[in-house]
Formats: C-alpha cells, structure tokens, sequence
C-alpha cells in the first residue's frame, strides 16, 4: 500500500531537514508510528497524503505518486490532526460528516443515507442535530474520524489523535479504531496504544532508527528518551 523510496524533506526557510533518506514499505493493517517531538514523524505522517512532498525521492500509496498525483492520493487517504477542532468545520454534527462528500458526486439522497449510516456507527446519531463544538472531547475526535471515514479512504493516518483526550476517551477512539477495516497509520506518545499492532516504526532526529515488533520498538523508544 505505502512506499516510501528515498525520501528526504527539509521545510522552506530551515537549515536542517526534517526528514532524511527514507526507505519503506508498509503494507501491514495496523502501523505505528513513535518518536520524541521534533523527530521527522509528523512530517513522515503528512507525506502520506500529500500535504507535504518530498525534497527528494518518492512517496507512492496504492500506486499513486503523491507528488504526481496529489488528487488521487487523497481521494484514498484519511487523515486526523491531534486536535479535532481544527477538521470540525461545519456548525452542526451531521453538516460536518456531510461536508467531506460534497465532492463525491453522490445524489442528496445517498449522501444522507451515508451521513446517518456513519453516525449509527460511531454512536453520534443522537447527536446528529447538536452544534458540533460543544461535544466532548472524546465525541469530537469520534466526529472527526466519522468526516474522514465517510469518504471511505483506504488509508486512515492519524496524528496523535488521544494527546487532548483524558484516558476514557482515549480508549474508546482506540477501540473504534481498533475494529477499522482499512490500513491503519497511528502516531502517538501514548504507547499503550500501539502494543498490539503488526508493526511499530522508531523516529529520531529526523530518521527511521527502528522498524519492528511493538515490543521491541517500544524498548527501543524509552532507550531513546532515556
């Protein structure tokens, strides 16, 4: 699904680069993605749909060049930020979920059927009419990824989703995410979270320093910060 070739990337305006000769291939259900702040895994996370090209090298997902074909790559990759009020974009909960098929070419009729399909199955539906920014914080992110999940990507990459979420909160955006059927990428301090997944990728200082097994990556992760 996902490869990476040769990749480095240094911002406009920055001495150093954030990211430096990547190379991997990821085709796992369930990736995670660990690192201190400031260590290239953000960076390698927006490369995924095209929000950040590559100075150099490739980023293809599904066989798309996410330089090349931007439009494509994005039609198949979800992405949640760490906070979701920053994707909450239309006043009520079920206008938000509308909002992301505008573009699908979908009749009034579908789309609605779709936006109340989502919201049966992420628990919002009661909440379908209520002013999207007054929901809790667990509900919010559940909102943000019921957006994304309505345009039914292929990948979902998810940038720190738990970091504002108190602990039950936390455990239920990680359960939800837990029974997605598409490919998973998951970044996040909360390692917890990543110990049953089929791979946990290392960032350091603006490389991959380790790919393997959770438990490994993770032991390898607290070495690091030590």
């Amino acid at each position: 699904m996902i490869e990476v070739t040769g990749v480095s990337h240094t911002y406009p305006g920055r001495d150093h680069p954030a990211l430096v000769d990547l190379d991997v291939r990821l085709d796992e259900h369930r990736i995670g993605v660990i690192g201190a702040n400031g260590s290239g895994k953000s960076t390698f996370a927006r490369l995924l749909n095209g929000l950040v090209v590559p100075s150099h090298g490739t980023v293809r997902v599904g066989g798309w060049d996410t330089t090349r074909d931007g439009r494509e790559v994005r039609k198949r990759v979800g992405f949640c930020f760490t906070d979701p009020d920053s994707q909450i974009v239309m006043p009520t909960v079920a206008e938000d979920v509308a909002f992301g098929l505008r573009r699908r070419g979908l009749s009034k009729a579908d789309a609605a059927t779709r936006v109340d399909d989502v919201l049966r199955s992420y628990g919002l539906h009661a909440h379908a009419d209520h002013a999207a920014h007054r929901l809790s914080g667990g509900q919010k992110q559940l909102l943000a990824l019921a957006s994304v999940l309505a345009t039914e990507p292929e990948l979902l990459v998810m940038d720190e989703p738990t970091t504002l979420l108190d602990l039950r909160n936390s455990r239920m955006v990680a359960d939800t995410v837990a029974a997605l059927p598409q490919q998973v990428v998951l970044l996040t301090h909360h390692l917890e979270l990543v110990t049953e997944f089929d791979r946990v990728l290392v960032f350091d200082r603006a490389r991959l320093v380790h790919d393997g097994q959770p438990k490994e990556s993770v032991k390898i992760y607290r070495e690091l910060m030590a």
